[in-house]
């Protein structure tokens, strides 16, 4: 690349990126205002409920990953519900299903963003619950422009609606036009609940937000969820199934606030989430790759973009043979990420030639896999998939502050697409549970009150340089490929500066199987934004790569926003792929 799309912005007072340009300035306003990254986050991250119900909602899943200045530490906040009680191996068998449907009801964990954005706000904000959730109660009750994305994922889901989910017709039909305001009664009402037991509420600030969380969690809601619910919906399994999520599995609920997972990579420090997302394989891929001199062999090169591949495959392996909750398995990351281990591992890339084989080094893959999905079966990207299918994506939000702290989180699940809105409170749940498997033997079989592997994976680096990196994507399994490569841009490859490492073309693997139903991979596969040298995939296709030619900018929507200690100056930037995320620095 030898211009950006845009510039990266810079300034002095703080730094936002959104998934959408209106949360952006939203997270803008929290911060002039006197709001830290926290708050900024927690005001983006509702105004994303509203702005993208086709992305993420209140009944979903949210990763977050915080760096808080003062304690010089990072930290990880789960956001990923866990199993209903009611959903065990034997249940499955019961109702015949041979694998969990990607969507309907049965297919719901317990929704954990509200409690996830809740904990971030009183454990490392400022502000009220109020102050934050306003601008997405506005905009819910005011509405916003139709955008054209939203717009062709409705039209896709239109013939369902209308035959199936009254409640979600109700709420979207018909389709507006673009520009066109939509609106969202319901969800605005339900925020009005939020703040209404926020402000009832006596005590700190922190209980007054806990107050309101318990509203959702042991209130109203949660009893209305569970009579939605007991209503059985037709999924993809061809027959209908109520769902298994109760009152109960609401109110035990308690999201948790975890040590991260980090490693090192030629003087950098990177922190992920742990095993029981997928953030464990954006290390192992670094701890691979720190083997070879990717530098020497130069950005978007053949025996560069091979060499990563090849350890993204062995890295991803791992994934699907030992990654899982570890309040339920052991998961061995000290092994994973260790210097022999990583030897053993890297000695497996050949220089030349691309495997086709799934290699994990130690456990065992689920029972019957891989399954293989025919040549082009599937798309190359998941946006592609969206647009194609209108089934499911991911949001993305970053914020830094003037304190030096930073906050990276990855809304996702409770899909307008996959699941019908409840009416009463305006979204619908989620159908993360479609991630386990029902082998039993497996780490990441489905339990009760176990937690899915889950592809989001927000990321934290600290640079050689001591600047202080949050960043990440929407993309499934592609999420942690293409953050990777753009972490690479800057540490190996020396990109100028953020937005010049967003943009340049990127390539990821389709050859591990897919984290979501029906489960496949495509051996060999792998999918290049056309923006790459041609004689770059000739010769990737000549070591044995299944090359898939995608669109120009057609991988994700890699969102980054740093802060340089000594200087206090802030960086963002904004993938322009798709024409939604925006970024914005204070003055």
């Amino acid at each position: 690349m030898r211009f950006a799309t845009r510039p990266t912005l810079r300034g002095y007072g703080g730094a936002v990126a959104a998934g959408h340009y209106l949360a952006t300035q939203i997270g803008a306003q929290q911060l002039a205002s006197g709001g830290n990254a926290a708050d900024a986050a927690c005001a983006m991250g509702f105004a994303l409920q509203v702005l993208e119900p086709t992305q993420n909602g209140p009944a979903g899943e949210v990763p977050i990953l915080v760096y808080e200045a003062a304690e010089d530490r990072s930290w990880a906040i789960s956001g990923q519900g866990p199993a209903p009680a009611a959903a065990t191996l034997a249940a499955m068998r019961e109702r015949g299903v041979t694998s969990i449907p990607a969507d309907g009801l049965l297919a719901a964990t317990v929704p954990a963003a509200l409690d996830a954005w809740c904990r971030l706000l009183e454990r490392f904000g400022t502000q009220r619950l109020e102050d934050v959730l306003a601008p997405a109660r506005g905009l819910a009750s005011r509405g916003f422009p139709m955008y054209p994305f939203l717009r062709l994922i409705l039209r896709f889901c239109e013939p369902r609606f209308r035959a199936e989910w009254p409640s979600s017709a109700s709420l979207y039909l018909p389709v507006r036009e673009v520009g066109e305001r939509q609106t969202n009664p319901a969800l605005a009402g339900f925020f009005d609940a939020l703040i209404r037991a926020e402000r009832s509420a006596t005590g700190s600030r922190e209980t007054r937000i806990r107050a309101a969380r318990n509203f959702f969690y042991r209130g109203r809601p949660a009893e209305q969820i569970e009579r939605f619910v007991a209503e059985p919906v037709r999924d993809g399994t061809g027959r209908a199934h109520a769902g298994l999520l109760t009152a109960q599995d609401l109110a035990g609920y308690e999201g948790q606030i975890e040590e991260p997972v980090e490693a090192g990579y030629r003087g950098a420090r990177v922190w992920k989430c742990g095993p029981w997302s997928q953030g464990p394989v954006f290390l192992q891929q670094l701890r691979l790759l720190e083997g070879f001199d990717l530098a020497a062999m130069g950005a978007a090169s053949a025996d560069a973009l091979h060499t990563w591949v090849e350890c993204a495959k062995l890295a991803f392996a791992d994934r699907e043979t030992v990654y899982a909750d570890p309040r339920f398995e052991k998961v061995p990351l000290d092994w994973l990420l260790s210097e022999a281990y990583t030897q053993s591992r890297r000695a497996l890339v050949d220089p030349q030639q691309a495997s086709l084989a799934l290699r994990p080094g130690i456990g065992r893959l689920p029972e019957g896999w891989p399954l293989v999905a025919p040549a082009g079966d599937a798309p190359a990207e998941p946006h592609s998939l969206v647009a194609a299918l209108g089934r499911r994506d991911t949001t993305q939000l970053v914020a830094a502050d003037t304190a030096g702290n930073l906050v990276c989180a990855t809304p996702s699940g409770a899909w307008v697409p996959t699941s019908p809105v409840i009416p009463e409170l305006g979204f619908p749940l989620g159908t993360r549970a479609q991630m386990f498997v029902l082998d039993p033997e497996h780490p990441n079989a489905l339990a009760p009150g176990k937690r899915p592997r889950t592809t989001l994976t927000p990321s934290l680096a600290q640079l050689a340089d001591g600047r202080r990196l949050a960043f990440g994507t929407p993309g499934g399994d592609q999420q942690d490929q293409w953050t990777v490569q753009m972490f690479l841009n800057v540490v190996d490859f020396g990109a100028r500066d953020l937005q010049t490492a967003i943009d340049a073309p990127t390539v990821h693997s389709l050859h591990m199987p897919d984290s979501f139903y029906p489960r496949t991979s495509q051996p060999g596969a792998v999918a290049a934004e056309s923006r790459i040298a041609a004689h770059v995939l000739e010769h990737l296709e000549r070591r044995g790569h299944r090359v898939l030619r995608g669109g120009a900018w057609e991988h994700g929507r890699v969102l980054a926003v740093s802060r340089d200690p000594e200087s206090g100056r802030c960086e963002a930037a904004a993938s322009p792929r798709f024409a939604i995320a925006s970024a914005a620095a204070l003055a």
